[in-house]
């Protein structure tokens, strides 16, 4: 029996390997059991009610509906009938530049199968950034 100076020394460990097991384990599950999501080509941007800075070096090209389903893009009306026209004057509008923004100003009466015609052209042309204006409700309206 020892008594006296000799001192035990306790080595504490702290055994990582089941602590990385729990986070692989933990890892694949959260990797299995999400949702992948595919995104069409076409993004809609969504109105935000915090005012941010916008990037103003390429302003948007703006599509007006009216509430009896005539197109304009910019300052020009579209003539004729159909999604021919229209993609004409989009594309001659805004020239080569598909990365430019794209604002939808449809009148709130403006049946949707106009919006969507207008939606198509632009996909068609080969636009992805897209938004739909609107404007901010009233404190306590209904929707």
């Amino acid at each position: 029996m020892r008594i006296g100076n000799d001192r035990r020394q306790d080595d504490f460990e702290i055994n990582v390997i089941p602590l990385i097991d729990v986070l692989l384990t933990l890892l694949m599950f959260f990797v299995l059991t999400s949702t992948f999501i595919q995104h069409s080509r076409l993004q809609v941007t969504l109105p935000q009610a915090s005012t941010q800075d916008r990037d103003m070096n390429a302003p948007a090209l703006t599509i007006m509906i009216d509430r009896d389903g005539r197109f304009y893009v910019g300052s020009d009306e579209v003539l004729g009938e159909g999604i021919e026209p229209l993609k004409q004057t989009i594309a001659r509008n805004a020239g080569a530049d598909r990365e430019r923004q794209v604002t939808i100003r449809a009148d709130a009466m403006t049946p949707h199968q106009d919006v969507v015609t207008a939606m198509d052209a632009l996909g068609q042309l080969g636009f992805t950034r897209l938004s739909i204006a609107t404007t901010p409700s009233k404190p306590g309206s209904q929707p």
